[in-house]
């Protein structure tokens, strides 16, 4: 399948809002019930680190850091978000923006990328332990969902080999 890696744009808010829609409604991706506006989601990622994969101009997933905390200590930690529409999973398309976005981290002098995924998603684990991020722990029973089941939640955490030693 060919497609792109690019920088997010404002104007990709949209097909990164579908694609989060579409994985809340899995139940396997987040704790949210609901997309937050542009206002919202903008303020809470990291803006030199959002990457959207593209196939004939639209995007078809996307990748984007937050910060972990505002304590200056952790300015190089951040948690890692990933969504590929559910039409093009299968394809690759997690594999290379994971790639991209630890590459970028790096230069933009993340040194600890973590990542908090319902034990449940297997495929999300799995692609998570091929580039190097392990996993610390379990967090038993730390969130419930809107129908009241409460869930797990696996910590991972990949530390840069370039950055912080």
């Amino acid at each position: 399948m060919d497609f792109t890696i690019d920088e997010m744009k404002n104007s990709d808010w949209e097909d990164v809002k579908r694609i989060y829609i579409q994985g809340i409604k899995t139940g396997n991706s987040t704790f949210e019930t609901e997309a937050p506006d542009w206002e919202n989601w903008d303020q809470g990622h990291i803006k030199e680190c959002r990457l959207v994969a593209r196939s004939s101009g639209s995007v078809i997933g996307w990748a984007a850091l937050s910060p972990i905390s505002s304590r200056c200590v952790y300015r190089g930690v951040a948690e890692l978000s990933i969504y590929i529409d559910q039409d093009y999973r299968g394809n690759g398309i997690g594999k290379t923006l994971l790639k991209e976005i630890i590459k970028l981290s790096e230069e933009e002098g993340f040194w600890t990328l973590q990542s908090g995924i319902f034990v449940e998603n297997k495929a999300s684990l799995k692609l998570h332990k091929k580039f190097e991020f392990r996993e610390v722990g379990v967090r038993e029973k730390i969130g419930k969902m809107k129908n009241g089941s409460w869930r797990d939640v696996a910590l991972l955490e990949r530390r840069s080999k370039k950055v912080g030693t």
